[in-house]
């Protein structure tokens, strides 16, 4: 039973990572039915920006904010970073092609994420950077027989609440309403008022905000980075979104996090070889059952 908790506890922290990230995809594609190819890449790019603050600032982040504070400032400076990046991506390899069709799009997303990965490996170099040890909390918890790392317990609590905050915005809010109709119907709600322009500007800055901040804890989890981080994130990331139902945020969460679970629970009792086929195979058998995903794409009726 121990072995059980842990690896769900294990399992909700990658799948957070994967939630977070997938959030991204499912704001862009809702509002744009784009899917941005370069955000796994965007990911990547917020976790050695993070990796950087903390090395450069290690000392005198550390002595006046202590290790938590540097911990912050990493993160805010990551989300802040990747969401501008994110707004030149939309600017400057989107926007030009929207009027092309949907495969030029494609194309230069793909381009996009190359340049990005490569542009990382250039400044940062090809091999693993290991985030700072002194500026990594440390630390494990009991409860009961179960043990788990601060930083591990931290990233799963302020990952819950950062998922929740934006369901409650995007849901709940009268900004979300102009969000949520615009993804149903983008010509009705222009011509409601609603601002296309700002909606892009949203989706593009916090949708890769947060998955610097999914970047930066993965980075403080593992320890270490390289340049390809964000292709096997992303792909995971892009899988949840499916599985939840694409363009649906709450979907992308839900699809994250038992993706995350699954994963790891089949790692921990049966192959951490094979986990990934296992994964894929449960997405095949629900897609096929409910093509839409586990809650569905949201659309518009005609009426």
């Amino acid at each position: 039973m121990r072995m059980l908790l842990e690896q769900f506890l294990n399992g909700l922290t990658i799948g957070s990572f994967y939630a977070l990230v997938a959030m991204g995809y499912s704001m862009v594609y809702g509002v744009m039915k784009l899917i941005n190819f370069a955000h796994g890449d965007l990911f990547a790019l917020g976790s050695y920006l993070g990796y950087t603050v903390l090395v450069i600032g290690a000392g005198w982040i550390t002595q006046v904010f202590g290790i938590w504070g540097g911990v912050a400032v990493a993160i805010t400076a990551a989300m802040i970073g990747i969401g501008i990046a994110g707004l030149v991506v939309e600017r400057i390899a989107y926007r030009p092609v929207y009027k092309a069709g949907r495969l030029p799009i494609v194309v230069s997303a793909l381009g996009m994420s190359i340049f990005i990965s490569n542009g990382i490996m250039a400044i940062w170099s090809p091999r693993f950077q290991a985030y700072p040890q002194n500026a990594i909390p440390s630390g494990i918890l009991s409860f009961g027989d179960i043990r788990i790392t601060l930083v591990k317990l931290v990233t799963l609590l302020v990952s819950l609440a950062l998922m929740a905050f934006i369901y409650w915005l995007v849901e709940r809010t009268l900004f979300g309403a102009a969000v949520r109709a615009t993804a149903l119907d983008r010509d009705t709600a222009t011509l409601m008022g609603i601002n296309f322009s700002k909606i892009i500007l949203f989706v593009f800055f916090v949708g890769p905000a947060l998955g610097a901040m999914a970047g930066v804890f993965a980075g403080l989890n593992y320890g270490r980075i390289i340049f390809n981080l964000g292709w096997g994130y992303g792909l995971k990331a892009f899988t949840a979104t499916i599985l939840g139902g694409i363009g649906n945020i709450p979907g992308a969460m839900i699809g994250g996090l038992l993706l995350g679970v699954m994963e790891s629970l089949f790692e921990g009792f049966v192959s951490g070889a094979w986990k990934s086929v296992f994964v894929f195979l449960v997405l095949i058998i629900i897609l096929i059952v409910r093509p839409t995903g586990l809650i569905g794409e949201k659309i518009a009726e005609k009426v």
